[in-house]
This record gives C-alpha cells, structure tokens and sequence, in this order.
C-alpha cells in the first residue's frame, strides 16, 4: 500500500512539475524568450528588394537587414525565416507561427486592428508596368478607372488594392495573383494591361521580365486619395499586445535613423534619403 501511494506520490510531483514548467515559459514575454533562446522567428512573403531569399539561401533585403540590425542590438543573434505567402503574413503572426513580420508591409489602418506596427522604417510611391508601347496609353490609376477594358494584375493583400478601388477601379478589373513573378507575368502573357507595386519592387522584378514584352510606365502619376498623393510606409510588426519587444526595437530603430545608420542600410537595396520616413508617426497612419 506504501508504494502504491509512494508511486501516485511521485507521478503527481511530475505532473505538477510539468505545469510549472509549461507555465513559466507561457509566462516568459516575447523579447525575455527570443533572448533566452537567441533566435527570432520571423515571417516574409518573398518580395525583392523587402525580404528575400538570395542566391546562396539567406534570408536579405530590406526590412530583413533592419530587423536583424535591430535584435541583434537587443541581444538576439538569429532571424529564422518563414516564407509564406503574403495575405498569410498576419494570420501566421496571430497564431504564433512567428514572432515578427519583416515583409516591407505598409502601416493601413486596417491593418492596425491586426498587428502592433513599430515606427516605419521607409517610405516609397508606387509604380506601373504595362506591355511594350503602353497600347492602351495606361499613366495613372485613374487611367484605369476610366477604361472598364483595362484589366490590371496585383498581389493577393496588397495595399495596391486598396488604392485602386478608391480611385474607382472595378473589382472586375482586377486579375488577382499571389505573389509579384505571376503578377508580371500576367502582363507579359496578355491576361493583363498592366501591373502595380511599389518603384523597388517593380525595379527588381523586371530584372527577370521579357524586355521585348513589358515595360516600366516613367511617367506615371501617383494616385491621389482624399486629396493627397499617396506614399506608402513601411514597418516590422508583432502580435498585439506584444509591447515590450516592439517598444524595444522602436527605441533603436529611432537612434539608427538619427546615427544614418538606417540610410546605410537600406542603400544597399536601393533606398535613398527620400525613403526615409522623417515626422510620420504609426499612431498618425494608423489613425487616418
């Protein structure tokens, strides 16, 4: 009888030894485990020059090598990344797939009900490519709005969704695709007048375009929205709630904007003096 109850004894100490044990990781914040652990888990959707693979496998670009700049700052010296699709970046942040998103994803007020952004770490306008000769004389987005044939290809989630519906364009018009290399080459294969992203992307993606087949619009007018031209800002972003870590990385993101280590940084991808963000605030972007 001694040792029936000596066995329960012990196997009630393992089983609450295990609670404690899950609980006090449970309890441990995102920034007290990334640097316990020395790793972060990030997710990026694969968009050149924000997040990428390059060619040897490793995790670059843009917002990438601002985030990693930053946590190692914070102590931790691992970004692991997660390459999903875009529209999947959130969600996969939700539900704790990855602690951070570093995708060069704009600050949205839609998106604000979603994630916690950090401060941006760049701003940039958008961009048009459309076939070789621009046949249907394509120059803005309320070119597009005003030509019910036009049909124009743009990236599943992408804010480029967002700015055409509001100048007008037509669900109908859309040619929804899931992720840039489709997007160009709806254009190229005659499913689509034209595309749109941000000025690098596009950059960056004609680089493995048909040259005879697509080409960059140079004299395009950036859309404008309630009156004002339209740019759009970019940030890391964490779970909501996760306040610690995301106050952290804004604390040395703001000092690497005033040291020009940020402009270092974001040179090597293409980014100038004009796409750093200087008196835009995430609380103002989020609010409008």
């Amino acid at each position: 009888m001694k040792r029936k109850w000596l066995i329960l004894f012990l196997m009630f100490v393992l089983i609450m030894s295990g609670c404690s044990f899950t609980a006090n990781n449970s309890d441990q914040s995102t920034l007290e485990k990334a640097r316990a652990e020395g790793k972060i888990v990030v997710g990026f959707s694969g968009e050149v020059p924000y997040a990428y693979l390059d060619e040897n496998g490793n995790l670059t670009g843009e917002s990438v090598e601002v985030a990693r700049a930053i946590f190692k700052r914070l102590g931790i010296e691992e970004m692991e990344g997660k390459l999903v699709k875009f529209d999947s970046l959130i969600p996969g942040l939700q539900n704790g797939s990855f602690d951070v998103i570093t995708a060069g994803m704009y600050i949205t007020p839609d998106r604000c009900l979603s994630v916690d952004f950090a401060e941006p770490d760049y701003t940039i306008g958008e961009s048009l490519a459309v076939q070789k000769g621009n046949p249907k004389n394509i120059h803005s987005y309320e070119d597009i709005a005003n030509n019910e044939d036009i049909k124009v290809a743009v990236m599943n989630g992408a804010i480029e969704i967002e700015y055409l519906k509001a100048v007008g364009v037509k669900d109908s018009q859309m040619e929804i695709v899931q992720d840039i290399p489709s997007s160009i080459a709806a254009v190229e294969n005659g499913r689509a007048d034209v595309t749109t992203m941000t000025g690098p992307t596009l950059e960056n993606a004609l680089k493995t375009a048909d040259a005879d087949k697509i080409e960059v619009v140079e004299d395009f007018e950036q859309p404008v929205i309630d009156g004002e031209s339209i740019r759009g800002y970019g940030a890391a972003a964490f779970r909501i709630g996760d306040d610690e870590i995301r106050e952290a990385y804004n604390e040395e993101l703001q000092k690497m904007k005033e040291s020009g280590e940020l402009l270092e940084i974001i040179s090597e991808f293409g980014f100038t003096e004009n796409e750093i963000p200087h008196g835009v605030t995430t609380a103002e972007l989020c609010e409008e």
